[in-house]
């Protein structure tokens, strides 16, 4: 019997004494299957995000919380496994902000995903082959922008941002795919254009998706399951298209109306660079020992060309 690719136990996390982000979550998510995880501002989607991908730990204190990835503990007991290094190499994460250092070429961008996969000091000086620069190439085409491969990240849109932070996951070679609110900062049809793409990686290559999502629309055009959280417990586990706004009313109340917001339609803006306020902050962008590292491998590319 093949284990799930996603699998949580009696999982809950809090907050210092605050109250309970995540409350006793049981979940299940099949190899190939794609997921939508919906919520409310505040309802745990992130958090849940988190520790699924081992970023958070969860808590322990004997309340047997288990993650497991493909059947192999992730955490467990408020611990980090040490399986966690493996199981992330198997496991991409996409974000809301596209964590893209902006001042390099969108094709190292996309190779900073194979840091996990090449010798340290190879990573460190930003050193990869040629056969490394096509895969990520070929990553690049997957997700439609090749194009761009050699300019500077903060050249590009938000969406064409948002579909490089795929590519990257693509070249680690993830076979889950875990998206944290990855369309809540573009524009409706870049929006469409990303989940497009997740769609098809589903589809064609059966990676799983776990996507969370602020509107619900997202989610009945694109995900046949829907699992809805509330104040940290799944309140809904089914069918995406059982969620009617009655339904989710009676779930949710006067949150619902958050989840019902115009997104399925607008004017394509993927040619316009992305607005300051999307993009990674200062701090974030700010150069850190390994972007120094990397600081020659945009001229090494460029000089090398696409070959």
């Amino acid at each position: 019997m093949t284990a799930p690719a996603i699998e949580l136990s009696q999982v809950c996390k809090r907050f210092g004494r605050g109250a309970p982000v995540l409350s006793g979550i049981d979940l299940q998510v099949a190899p190939g299957e794609m997921v939508a995880l919906i919520g409310a501002s505040g309802s745990g989607k992130s958090t849940l995000i988190h520790t699924i991908a081992g970023l958070t730990p969860i808590d322990g204190g004997g309340r047997g919380g288990e993650i497991r990835i493909f059947g192999a503990p992730m955490q467990r007991e408020g611990r980090i496994t040490a399986s966690a290094g493996a199981l992330r190499a198997r496991l991409g994460v996409v974000f809301q902000q596209f964590n893209l250092v902006l001042r390099l070429s969108v094709l190292t961008n996309v190779l900073l995903g194979l840091l996990g996969q090449v010798p340290r000091w190879r990573g460190s000086l930003g050193r990869f082959t040629q056969e490394e620069k096509r895969r990520a190439m070929r990553a690049l085409a997957r997700v439609g922008i090749e194009e761009h491969a050699l300019k500077r990240g903060s050249e590009l849109s938000g969406g064409q941002q948002q579909r490089a932070a795929i590519a990257r996951t693509l070249l680690q070679g993830a076979e889950i795919l875990i998206a944290d609110e990855p369309i809540a900062s573009l524009d409706p049809n870049s929006a469409r254009r990303v989940m497009d793409i997740l769609a098809d990686l589903n589809r064609s290559e059966c990676i799983t998706v776990l996507v969370s999502l602020h509107q619900v629309e997202y989610a009945l055009r694109y995900c046949p399951r829907t699992v809805a959280l509330r104040n940290g417990e799944i309140v809904y586990d089914g069918p995406s298209d059982a969620l009617t706004p009655a339904f989710l009313g009676e779930l949710y109340g006067a949150e619902s109306k958050e989840l019902f917001l115009p997104g399925l339609d607008g004017q394509e803006s993927d040619d316009v660079p992305a607005d300051a306020d999307i993009r990674l902050g200062a701090r974030s962008a700010r150069p850190s020992r390994m972007n120094g590292g990397l600081r020659p491998v945009a001229a090494e590319i460029a000089a090398a060309g696409t070959a």
